[in-house]
Parts: structure tokens; sequence; C-alpha cells
């Protein structure tokens, strides 16, 4: 592991990556324990304080957990795909609302990455999935179902669908697409769009999934896909429209 650092630098942040390359490399194994921070200190030549800084930059991007006690210190930490969807969404949505991505980028992206997912989808669902979706859809349907608790439960039907793939790569990639796009597309989309319209294509992708048809569901998706668009083009020409006197536009 590399020990000198530059000295026009911030040596925290310097020392926070030269381990996390470490980590990324292999040289620190997941579960294993790191030099005490006395004994960073003196491989770096900086105080503890400067180590003990380096990390909270790793512990603030999961890399390394700290534990107390005789036998605690800080560790690798063993990442598991649930944890790194959850920063992967994090990621995704600041990255959204803060670039103000448009309408039609988020629902190219979100559905060109959802659709490669249907052919394995519908080759490898069981009962487990195929019920999440069939009870997301009975939920969507429901009287008096929020605007919030509708999205939650598009959101949650269309997770049921990409992890009906079974590939726990495949699931956290597209977590940042359903779980970061879809709120926003809701967002805008939520006071023009049908339920019932929803609802149906929801039915006709479950359809074809149970029935492992991939034709089926793409047909599905791309109705989803088309639908979702119109929806965004009548928000978008509904603002443009002058505001009454008196009146903005909303």
């Amino acid at each position: 592991m590399k020990t000198e650092l530059d000295g026009d630098r911030d040596f925290s942040q310097q020392i926070a990556r030269t381990i996390r390359d470490a980590i990324l490399a292999g040289h620190l194994p997941a579960d294993g324990r790191l030099p005490s921070e006395s004994d960073l200190a003196a491989q770096f030549g900086v105080s503890r304080p400067t180590v003990r800084e380096a990390l909270k930059r790793l512990a603030a991007q999961n890399l390394i957990r700290t534990q107390r006690g005789a036998t605690g210190g800080a560790f690798v930490n063993r990442l598991g795909f649930d944890e790194a969807q959850e920063h992967l969404v994090t990621t995704a949505t600041l990255l959204l609302s803060m670039n103000r991505v448009d309408f039609e980028t988020a629902c190219e992206s979100r559905f060109a990455l959802e659709r490669a997912c249907l052919p394995l989808a519908c080759a490898r669902r069981e009962p487990q999935h195929l019920a999440t979706m069939r009870a997301e859809i009975a939920r969507q349907g429901t009287a008096g179902l929020s605007d919030e608790d509708f999205c939650a439960s598009d959101v949650a039907f269309h997770r049921a669908l990409v992890d009906a793939g079974r590939n726990p790569v495949l699931s956290w990639h597209l977590a940042g697409a359903v779980e970061a796009m879809q709120p926003l597309m809701n967002m805008i989309t939520f006071t023009a769009r049908s339920r019932s319209r929803i609802v149906d294509l929801h039915n006709a992708l479950a359809d074809a999934v149970a029935a492992q048809d991939a034709g089926a569901a793409g047909a599905a998706m791309d109705a989803l896909a088309g639908y979702t668009l119109e929806l965004g083009g009548q928000i978008r020409a509904r603002r443009a429209q002058p505001a009454p006197d008196g009146a903005t536009a909303g």
C-alpha cells in the first residue's frame, strides 16, 4: 500500500483513497481488520486525527465499519447487494434532481434498462415474483389509494418484475432506474394518468411474464413506455398554455 503523500493535497483524502484502492484491489479482504490508528499514522507520517478523518470518509462510503471494545477496530465491510442498491438509489435520485434530467431522457433510460431484463424475468420467474406483481396490481386498483401509495406500489411492481430475472447484478443496476426514475416520472404524470390504464398495462406485463412470453412482455413494456411519454407530452403542453388572468400555470 502506497504511503507517500502529496504535501499539496488533503492528507486525509489521500489516505482514504489509498485504503479504498487497497480494498478494491483485494489487498485488504472483506471482514479483515485494518491497521490501528497509531499504526496507520506511523505508516503515513501523519497525526491520528488525520487518520481518524480518513476512516470517517471510508465509513461514509460504506467501505469500512468500526467496532468498539477489546476486539474492536476498523474492518473492511462485506457489502451486500441490498446495501449497494440503497446507495445506488440515493446517488441516482440526487443525480437526477440536481441535474434536472428531462422527462424524455429519464423515460428512455429507465425503459431501455428494464426492457433488457424481460427475457430473464420470463424465463426465471418464480411464484413469489408473480404473487408480488399481482398483489401490487390489486393494490393499485384500491379505491381511495393516495398518489403517494400508488407510486410506491408502482415501484414495488417493477422491482418484482426486475427481481424475477434472478440476477442480483442486474437487479442492482436497475435499482436506480426503478426506484429513482420511476418516482420522478410519477411525480410529473400523476395529475394526467389513468390508473385503470396503468393497471391494465401492468396486468398485461404480469400475464406475459407468467406465460413466459418474452415477446408479449416486450410489447406490454413498449405500450407502457409509450403511454408514459404520452402523459409527459400532455403535461408539457398543459404547462405551456397561457395562465388565466390572475393565475399561474400549474
